[in-house]
């Protein structure tokens, strides 16, 4: 069995010379994935090292990527993430192996809980014991991906006599998605590196403290690339009412000393008002979570998460007021 590549290298992959990973999160919104093709062959013309998909109520994480590797197969491949829940414990070892085959040597599999929105009231799945289930996920894949028989009894599920038909020769690094110190550390000890998002580039040193290991740090960094700054914060206002509501982020942001900053969004949107706590949310904390200016203030705030400890910093491009191929080519790495 040949181990996975490191992690942070990009073998046969373009860049910017010194080996560095920079990454875009596909599928491109408003862009059929039967378009894809072009958009990818750009990408590595522009300095693109990566592509990293997502799961949550679009398409599904693995489909864009194979995708990907069949049509530019040096471009590393990511996922952030595939819920641990959603998927049985071997189709989920089938379908890391298929991409790994598919795209060997180029894939990083990113693995989290996801929330209880998604697990349980749009798939029907308890949410229970998160930190137990991806632990124990990751420790059927390391087996299962290793070609052993898997006959074991985790504290989350039972898995009996199963072992993958087709050995996977390039098994991939495996990232966990973490936020707060319980699933940094789990990271830290069990994983070969950490997603994170929703933080700002400050926040990065805070968060790596905590894994106790020196692993790759792969963060999800919205940016919107105008200089209309009324627009921007508009825009993350929103976003951000839409994502730290969510229990597992509001507690991120009081670990993260937000919780003076938000908690009058928090108890706005707890009370119903909705507006209110869209206007209650302030500049700075939009400025910090949000990268949005200039395609040269973009990429310059983007650097300042690299210089605080990110590996692979993989954009969320939201194109207000500029096309979404302008943006792609502003915002590549010089």
């Amino acid at each position: 069995m040949t181990e996975a590549a490191d992690p942070t290298e990009t073998p046969d992959a373009p860049g910017n010379g010194d080996g560095a990973r920079f990454g875009i999160t596909v599928p491109f919104d408003g862009v059929p994935l039967t378009e894809h093709r072009r958009w990818y062959e750009d990408l590595l013309g522009l300095g693109y090292t990566d592509v990293w998909s997502a799961e949550t109520d679009g398409l599904d994480g693995f489909t864009p990527l194979t995708l990907a590797a069949a049509w530019t197969p040096t471009l590393q491949l990511g996922v952030a993430i595939i819920p641990a829940y959603t998927r049985g414990p071997a189709l989920l070892a089938q379908s890391v192996a298929a991409l790994a085959e598919a795209a060997p040597g180029h894939f990083t599999f990113g693995l989290g809980t996801s929330s209880d929105v998604i697990v349980e009231r749009w798939n029907g799945v308890p949410f229970i014991e998160p930190y137990k289930r991806v632990r124990d996920t990751i420790a059927f894949l390391r087996d299962a991906l290793a070609g052993e028989k898997v006959d074991t009894v985790y504290d989350t599920f039972e898995v009996k006599g199963f072992r993958l038909a087709r050995p996977v020769e390039y098994p991939p690094p495996i990232f966990l998605a973490a936020l707060r110190p319980g699933m940094l550390r789990l990271a830290g000890r069990a994983a070969d590196g950490v997603i994170v998002n929703w933080l700002s580039a400050s926040d990065v040193a805070t968060v790596t403290l905590e894994l106790g290991a020196s692993i790759p740090v792969a963060a999800r960094i919205f940016v919107i690339p105008s200089e209309d700054a009324d627009m921007a914060r508009a825009v993350g206002r929103r976003m951000i009412t839409a994502y730290l509501n969510v229990g597992v982020y509001a507690e991120f942001h009081r670990w993260l000393g937000r919780g003076e900053a938000l908690g009058p969004m928090w108890q706005l949107w707890k009370d119903g008002d909705r507006k209110g706590a869209l206007a209650a949310v302030p500049d700075e904390v939009v400025d910090d979570l949000v990268v949005h200016g200039s395609f040269a203030a973009c990429r310059d705030h983007v650097a300042r998460y690299v210089a605080n400890g990110v590996d692979i910093p993989v954009l969320a491009v939201l194109p207000f007021g500029v096309d979404l191929a302008e943006a792609v080519e502003g915002l590549a790495p010089r």
